[in-house]
């Protein structure tokens, strides 16, 4: 592995530096300086010619700041002459800009994937992006690993008896059928409809649940609006309480509090693609580093890494599991 070197931006080096120690390589140093006028330059403190390059960076608040740091460290590794440089954005946050659904609106997506191209980046390595046809914005190969297998890991060995797997909307109905076959339950979705940013309407519940304990799965909670509306509407279908999982938990706004203090919530469970908010002890953060450095090790090694993201990763598939059940058929 003498030849990787890993850095990191401002935005999450904890997760950074987990990813080394699973690779077994040191973190490398970087400075990000700010020149009075407000303009930010990079500088990366390791030799990086003819070297296989990775910058973790995930794009998290404040995330124009964040990504424009990911686009300077890799226009300064492209500039030391790395043999490959990849981006490690475990998550995208301008997935959510993934079609034109207004008049004269931007697809800050596919602007955000050019520009990371622009900047030098050979390769993309994400989690869980928000919408898959994002992986067609970008003109250089994309990596998209899951974090399912590591969730559901969090809740085998658990009292599962009575218990639903539910989506907040159909769109992540996919996800959540994955989900659900490797608990061994079944799957339901809440009918949504989004209003704004922050303000959904979840009309329905698609499936059985009443009398039932729910685990709720979602790609990614910011506000919390969604999760919120579709707790209020399955407490009206019978629901007896709720687990809340999801994999990018940036908890943004009143999120926490909406969160830690609701009834029908029992837990939240996410994973360490973005920083954990603080002054919440009993949220449950699962890592995804030995998931991200398997995939640095297999693209170092000409290897395969679909492996990791067809579906749903052996390493975390119940054993018990056939094949059809690991990559969702």
């Amino acid at each position: 592995m003498r030849e990787i070197v890993v850095f990191s931006g401002s935005a999450h080096p904890a997760l950074a530096a987990q990813i080394c120690d699973q690779l077994g390589v040191p973190l490398s140093g970087s400075d990000i300086k700010r020149f009075s006028n407000d303009c930010l330059q990079a500088q990366l403190l390791a030799n990086c010619r003819q070297r296989d390059v990775y910058i973790v960076q995930p794009l998290v608040p404040p995330t124009q700041e964040h990504l424009m740091e990911l686009l300077l460290m890799i226009d300064a590794a492209r500039g030391a002459s790395a043999a490959q440089i990849t981006a490690v954005i475990p998550h995208f946050a301008y997935a959510r800009s993934d079609k034109k659904d207004a008049s004269r609106i931007s697809l800050g997506g596919r602007l955000v994937a050019d520009l990371i191209s622009t900047a030098g980046a050979h390769r993309v390595l994400t989690m869980n992006l928000h919408a898959p046809q994002v992986h067609g914005f970008f003109s250089v190969p994309v990596d998209h690993l899951t974090a399912l297998g590591v969730l559901a890991d969090h809740f085998r060995g658990t009292d599962l008896s009575n218990s639903v797997v539910i989506s907040p909307d159909l769109g992540n109905a996919k996800e959540a059928t994955q989900f659900s076959r490797l608990l061994g339950l079944p799957v339901a979705a809440g009918s949504k409809q989004r209003k704004s940013d922050d303000k959904v309407v979840i009309d329905s519940i698609v499936g059985d649940v009443r009398g039932k304990r729910a685990i709720v799965l979602d790609d990614e909670i910011a506000t919390g609006g969604s999760i919120i509306e579709l707790l209020d509407k399955l407490a009206e279908f019978g629901v007896t309480e709720a687990a809340v999982a999801c994999t990018h938990g940036l908890f943004a706004g009143r999120a926490v509090e909406r969160l830690r203090h609701h009834p029908m919530v029992s837990q939240v469970v996410t994973t360490d693609t973005v920083p954990a908010p603080s002054g919440w002890p009993a949220l449950q953060v699962r890592t995804v580093s030995g998931l991200f450095a398997e995939a640095i090790t297999r693209i170092h090694e000409g290897e395969s890494v679909s492996i990791l993201f067809d579906g749903v990763d052996p390493t975390h598939a119940p054993p018990q599991a056939s094949l059809f059940d690991k990559v969702g058929g």
